[in-house]
């Protein structure tokens, strides 16, 4: 067994040490659901820090803008969007999707002034998994060099997201995604933990790109959950930079996939997106039990992590003890090492080896 304190940051010159404790700034977050900008809607939302403007044109491409007129700082989320432009309505500006300002209305004719170069910050988005994924990096970067946005490995016969707002930072969200000893007391419930026995646990992790997976193993059919499936399912749990976790069930043909995403929104705001899928069609009668189900679920680990984020205000110290605690650290670890290749133009290189650990849960 291993132990160590919250890591270190360096206060050499090769790193900033305030590049450690903020979210990576290269990196796809999850946005929101793509329904969400169906049918000419535009969506604004705060972006670890940033407020941007989705939508989508009438030619069906997306669009992510800064939700802020350059001429007296109106949300363009206020406007109007026509399919094409989006009008402030302050004054009538009218942008494109690429962010160009394409009208000054206000102007005289005989005004020689040039309106053609001003431009809103375009912010790259895609859509993956039925979500939006924006990188809200302003600076060049490496396609290459950025975290994959999840996808799905099957068509999904239903699916059921919930967001909840966190009054916590990102970092200490995303620890919950990898940390598996907060489960047997945050989440001591009927439905998910019938056993209330700790119980060793043995599992094995190896890298992956820009993270870690907890092999494939079979897991006890004594959840409910579980039991829906039928048979022994197989499970496989992702963890890949900046908050992503990737849960993927299998039960012979069928599938179920269960993610999270932390997405920062600002000093100690992170939106918790949850996303069930199931490849079962007659699991589409189970959701209004199991939406309520999923949101006690989040919210206990809302209500736990606020509480921790007032204690961590108090004393920003952590002290990470085990090998329960050591994907902790391996996440300010992959962490550290996409700041430093990011610094120094290089691939990274991911500084995790496979390795056997063993908690109890």
């Amino acid at each position: 067994m291993s132990s160590a304190t919250a890591p270190r940051i360096s206060t050499d010159d090769a790193l900033d040490p305030r590049a450690m404790r903020e979210p990576l700034s290269n990196a796809w977050y999850c946005a929101g659901r793509a329904s969400a900008v169906a049918g000419g809607k535009m969506r604004a939302v705060a972006l670890n820090g940033e407020q941007v403007v989705l939508g989508r044109a009438k030619d069906g491409s997306l669009f992510a803008l800064r939700d802020r007129c350059p001429h007296r700082g109106m949300a363009l989320s206020k406007g109007k969007f026509d399919g094409d432009t989006l009008m402030c309505p302050f004054h009538g500006w009218r942008f494109g999707t690429d962010g160009r300002c394409r009208d000054v209305p206000t102007l005289s004719a005989h005004d020689a002034s040039d309106f053609s170069r001003i431009a809103v910050q375009r912010f790259p988005i895609v859509e993956s998994a039925g979500f939006l994924w924006v990188n809200p990096h302003l600076g060049p970067s490496d396609p290459g060099a950025v975290p994959a946005v999840p996808s799905l490995d099957f068509e999904p016969a239903g699916c059921l997201v919930l967001e909840l707002e966190v009054e916590a930072s990102f970092d200490l969200t995303t620890l919950s995604l990898v940390d598996p000893g907060h489960v047997a007391f945050v989440h001591d419930t009927w439905w998910f933990r019938p056993s209330k026995e700790l119980r060793e646990k043995v599992k094995t992790f190896q890298p992956v790109p820009h993270g870690f997976v907890m092999t494939s193993h079979a897991t006890t059919t004594s959840s409910p959950v579980y039991r829906l499936l039928g048979g022994a399912p197989e499970v496989e749990i992702e963890f890949r930079l900046p908050g992503v976790r990737l849960e993927r069930i299998k039960a012979g043909t069928k599938r179920v996939a269960n993610y999270t995403f932390a997405t920062p929104m600002g000093p100690n705001r992170t939106m918790l997106t949850n996303a069930l899928y199931w490849s079962m069609p007659a699991l589409n009668l189970l959701k209004p039990i199991a939406r309520p189900l999923m949101r006690q679920f989040l919210t206990q680990d809302q209500q736990v992590l606020q509480h921790a984020q007032a204690g961590l205000d108090r004393k920003p110290t952590m002290v990470l003890l085990g090998q329960g605690d050591l994907p902790s650290q391996w996440y300010f670890r992959l962490k550290r090492e996409a700041l430093e290749a990011a610094r120094e133009s290089r691939p990274f290189a991911n500084p995790l080896t496979r390795q056997e650990l063993r908690w109890r849960s």
